[in-house]
């Protein structure tokens, strides 16, 4: 991984289990990026998107405490901030809206999540 991939990339993470939103944090801010939140709740994310208009990609827990993160994608797409969607399930349990959104499956490795968000950031879509 270079070591700057995601330099002055503004990264949203909403992640609900401290140790993982630690070392995403930790990977994202080693591959210069600036790290939002971590966030652990929909409501806080979208209050955060609604703040902060200079987001340039987020990495979202799909299931945060039981509630879907879906809301919150939904916010991002529609601001069109490119995101993760971070999870364990399988692609049925997603909904038609977001087949087509780059996932990661758990657990997560932050070099992955880095070269993930790099290659995300870097596609002209």
């Amino acid at each position: 991984m270079a070591e700057r991939d995601l330099k002055g990339r503004r990264i949203l993470i909403v992640e609900d289990e401290y140790l993982i939103a630690d070392d995403l944090a930790k990977a994202i801010g080693q591959a210069g990026g600036e790290v939002i939140g971590p966030i652990p709740t929909i409501e806080d994310a979208n209050r955060m998107i609604q703040q902060d208009g200079a987001i340039d990609a987020a990495v979202l827990d799909v299931n945060l405490r039981g509630d879907m993160v879906f809301p919150v994608a939904d916010a991002l797409a529609a601001r069109n901030v490119p995101f993760l969607l971070a999870t364990g399930y399988d692609e049925w349990m997603l909904p038609d809206r977001f087949l087509d959104a780059r996932r990661l499956e758990k657990p997560l490795k932050g070099a992955k999540v880095v070269a993930s968000l790099a290659e995300l950031l870097a596609d002209p879509v």
